[in-house]
């Protein structure tokens, strides 16, 4: 596998952090590599950025024109994003959003940006995600592509006795997604469960 030194570094990094978990695998930043070429992807959409390295890999994958506009609240994590986006010299590319990401995901609707972007990915709290699931489904264009990860939870998913609110909202999602007539779908099970919705119209 192909990981430039910047982005193993900044996964070791973030391996000594409390909630290194959050982090994509490298496995997934290589998928979505090889995904925004697919589509020609040009302008992308990130829901919880965490300490960067989904948004430095697809950063890194754009054109030298591409946008990366990356939404999380957290000041503290998205400061060492900050700096690796810097180091790579892809800051340019990256409009980093601090703020709740519904709040955020509307305010690009009313800027006009319906329709906008090529690919959204969603990687932040779980009960959200319906909320940002129907948002991205705006601000991306048909055949657009919308990624969500965790959507295995540990396999929780599979479990009716599980009660936890993440894996009930996640759950509900999967079934929502399964009957939406919206898109087209499919859940691969890479690290945690990744979903892949395309657009339809």
């Amino acid at each position: 596998m192909d990981e430039p030194d910047i982005l193993r570094r900044l996964r070791e990094e973030t391996a000594g952090l409390p909630d290194a978990q959050m982090q994509i695998t490298p496995e997934q930043g290589q998928f979505f590599r090889v995904l925004l070429a697919a589509i020609g992807a040009r302008r992308t959409l990130e829901i919880g950025v965490f300490t960067g390295y989904s948004s430095l890999v697809t950063a890194l994958a754009l054109p030298a024109d591409g946008q990366v506009v990356a939404c999380d609240r957290s000041e503290e994590f998205t400061n060492v994003a900050r700096r690796y986006w810097k180091e790579a010299g892809l800051d340019r590319k990256i409009e980093l959003r601090l703020g709740p990401a519904a709040v955020t995901l509307k305010q690009l609707l009313d800027e006009g940006a319906a329709g906008t972007f090529d690919f959204a990915f969603i990687d932040a709290d779980k009960t959200g995600y319906d909320v940002y699931y129907e948002l991205c489904l705006k601000l991306v264009r048909p055949q657009g592509l919308i990624v969500l990860d965790n959507m295995l939870r540990r396999g929780d998913v599979m479990k009716p006795e599980t009660g936890d609110a993440d894996v009930a909202a996640i759950r509900a999602l999967n079934e929502k997604l399964n009957k939406d007539p919206r898109i087209v779908s499919v859940l691969l099970p890479l690290a945690d469960g990744l979903t892949l919705a395309t657009r339809l119209q």
